[in-house]
């Protein structure tokens, strides 16, 4: 696939430094466009490995945010909350074309609505934000978001965190979402509010940014509001059941029915047990379709072919 020429010489900022970052910056890096990474600490290993400079940044001095961003055309959050928040106001004084916020997990439509998310750290903030400077009267900003359905990374081993992703999300550890593959351990939804099958879209971090890398290559300018990409699509049952399969040992599974989660939910509310209360808000707004599409549009655009979820499973795990 040729790039535009239009493209060519189009400047890149990766907004931070963690795992996900890292597989960003390996992605672009194999392409022509000038890199810049921002973080809040020194990162030599991003100029050595990647050939990028690394910028040293305080996300709450928007003047330094934007002069760093002079002369960027495209910026790649990593990061959220407030520190994102700064950095789209500083994105659009510095005008750049176009931002990709830090939204990756699940569909922006199969989110609960605004104030009511409980995983939401700004993100109904960010996207009101970007909305509002897309159609702006002055200087128009784009943007667009990547939605992956959930990171394959949160069933290795350590989850997430092991991986350098996930620092402000609360369920990154091993085990913490649905499965713990190490310890032979389910807890599932049965059904969703309509009494069928749940299913779950998912996606490993290096695909997804194999994906960004790609769409990158088709020219920012033609980009939709959101691209959705896929590496599986498969029932929550199914999900373990491949988790069981590939380590050769019968899991312990738990499956709660909607109404029961909804149960659940309360009890931990008012026994104030915010762990388990967030634990069991990800299997409801798992059951409610918040990780769940049917239509990739970005894998119909680059044709890809991601990494299957078995092999990728056989390879980090293995046999128990």
């Amino acid at each position: 696939m040729g790039r535009r020429p239009t493209t060519v010489m189009m400047r890149i900022a990766i907004a931070g430094a963690g795992g996900f970052a890292s597989l960003l910056a390996q992605e672009l890096s194999r392409s022509a466009y000038a890199m810049l990474v921002l973080s809040t600490r020194a990162h030599p290993e991003f100029e050595t490995t990647y050939d990028c400079q690394v910028a040293i940044v305080d996300y709450t001095n928007l003047e330094e945010l934007q002069f760093a961003l002079q002369g960027v055309d495209l910026v790649i959050s990593t990061i959220s909350g407030a520190e994102q928040l700064n950095l789209i106001d500083a994105a659009r004084r510095a005008r750049v074309r176009c931002f990709v916020p830090s939204e990756f997990e699940g569909a922006v439509s199969h989110r609960p609505t605004a104030g009511t998310d409980p995983f939401d750290n700004d993100s109904s903030a960010a996207l009101a934000q970007l909305r509002h400077w897309s159609s702006s009267g002055q200087y128009r900003m784009k943007y667009t978001v990547f939605s992956c359905g959930v990171f394959y990374e949160r069933f290795a081993p350590g989850g997430l965190q092991a991986r350098g992703m996930g620092i402000a999300c609360r369920i990154r550890n091993q085990g913490d979402y649905l499965i713990d593959v190490g310890l032979g351990t389910a807890e599932i939804p049965e059904s969703n509010p309509q009494g069928r099958s749940v299913h779950i879209v998912m996606t490993s971090a290096e695909d997804v940014a194999r994906f960004v890398a790609a769409a990158v290559e088709l020219g920012i300018d033609s980009w939709p509001r959101e691209f959705k990409m896929r590496g599986v699509r498969l029932t929550t049952q199914r999900l373990q059941q491949i988790c069981s399969e590939v380590r050769g040992v019968q899991f312990t599974v738990i499956t709660r029915p909607y109404d029961q989660i909804e149960q659940w939910l309360r009890y931990y509310e008012q026994n104030r047990d915010e762990a388990r209360w967030f634990s069991m808000q990800h299997l409801l707004q798992t059951a409610n379709g918040r990780y769940n599409f049917s239509e990739a549009n970005l894998n119909d655009a680059v044709g890809l072919r991601p990494t299957d979820f078995r092999q990728w499973l056989y390879d980090t795990w293995g046999p128990a």
